[in-house]
This record gives C-alpha cells, sequence and structure tokens, in this order.
C-alpha cells in the first residue's frame, strides 16, 4: 500500500495506514500472499517522530520523503525526447 502527501507527515497517517493494511490482510489477501506492507511518503517528516511513532507498530511501515525539481536529472533524459514534452511532466525524485 502506497500513499502520497503533498505535506509534512502528520502521526494520524500512521493510523490510516494501519486501517488499510489490516483491511488489505484481512479481506483481499489471498492465503498464500504475504502480509501488505505499507509505504507513506511525504514532503518532510521529523525523524523523532516517526521512529516514537513506529516503535510501537507490529505492521510493516516505511515513512519516507519526496523532493521535486524543475530540473529533468540527467538519467532521466532518455526518457524525454522533447523540452515541450518535459515541461508536461512533474518530476518526482524519491528519496528512498
Amino acid at each position: 500500500m502506497l500513499e502520497l502527501k503533498i505535506g509534512e507527515f502528520l502521526p494520524e497517517y500512521k493510523g490510516k495506514m494501519e486501517f488499510y493494511l489490516n483491511l488489505l490482510n484481512d479481506k483481499i489477501k489471498l492465503p498464500h500472499e504475504n502480509e501488505a506492507i505499507g509505504i507513506i511518503i511525504c514532503k518532510s517528516k521529523d525523524r523523532t517522530v516517526v521512529e516514537y511513532l513506529l516503535k510501537s507498530s507490529n505492521l510493516p511501515i516505511g515513512i519516507t520523503t519526496y523532493s521535486t525539481s524543475e530540473k529533468l536529472p540527467k538519467d532521466y533524459q532518455n526518457y524525454y525526447q522533447t523540452q515541450k514534452n518535459y515541461q508536461k511532466n512533474l518530476i518526482i525524485i524519491l528519496k528512498i
């Protein structure tokens, strides 16, 4: 389960993710499948808050941040043939 947030990480996101994971594991997951994993991607996070929140969690949840850039990284330039095509897309670089 992947959840993308446009702002700073808030503690209540963990509770929401736990709800989603429990629902997936109980109602959707097939017997031969592994438990669901949750990843919350936010613009920023307070590391101390995240550490204390996840300390008591028994579900696999990860919290990471992203950054945006107006310049296309060199590694991705082959994916866009023209500057016009590039300008139509939002580039998100995950810091995982």
